[in-house]
C-alpha cells in the first residue's frame, strides 16, 4: 500500500531554513507528481509546492522565491527547502502522491514546523 513518510520539521526562528523530506513506496513513485501541502492550525490544507514525476518544479505564490521542491526517483524521495521562513508557515507539513493541488487524499502523517518571531 502507498507509504510516505514526512521528516524534517522542527522549531525554527523567523529566517531560518529547514528542508523537509518525503520517503515514499508502495507505488511507482517515479510515475507520479509529488505535491507537499500544510495546514495551520484552524485552517484548511494548503498546496505549497511540488514536483512532477519528471522533476519539473511548481509553486504556490506563497513560496515562490523561498521553497524550492525537488525529487530523486531513484530514491523514491522527495524533499522541500524552505529558507527565509515565517510565523505565517507554521503548520503541519505533508507531502502527498499525485500532482493535483486539489486533491490531497493520498499524503502522510506530516511533520510540524514552527516558526517563532
Amino acid at each position: 500500500q502507498v507509504q510516505l513518510v514526512e521528516s524534517g520539521g522542527g522549531l525554527v526562528h523567523t529566517g531560518e531554513s529547514l528542508r523537509l523530506t518525503c520517503a515514499a513506496s508502495g507505488f511507482d513513485f517515479g510515475s507520479y507528481g509529488m505535491v507537499w501541502v500544510r495546514q495551520a492550525p484552524g485552517k484548511g490544507l494548503e498546496w505549497v509546492a511540488g514536483t512532477t514525476a519528471g522533476g519539473d518544479a511548481f509553486y504556490a505564490t506563497s513560496a515562490k522565491g523561498r521553497f524550492t521542491a525537488s525529487r530523486d526517483n531513484a530514491r523514491n524521495r522527495a524533499w522541500l527547502d524552505m529558507t527565509n521562513l515565517r510565523p505565517e508557515d507554521t503548520a503541519v507539513y505533508y507531502c502527498s502522491k499525485g500532482a493535483s493541488t486539489a486533491d490531497f487524499t493520498e499524503r502522510g502523517q506530516g511533520t510540524q514546523v514552527t516558526v517563532t518571531s
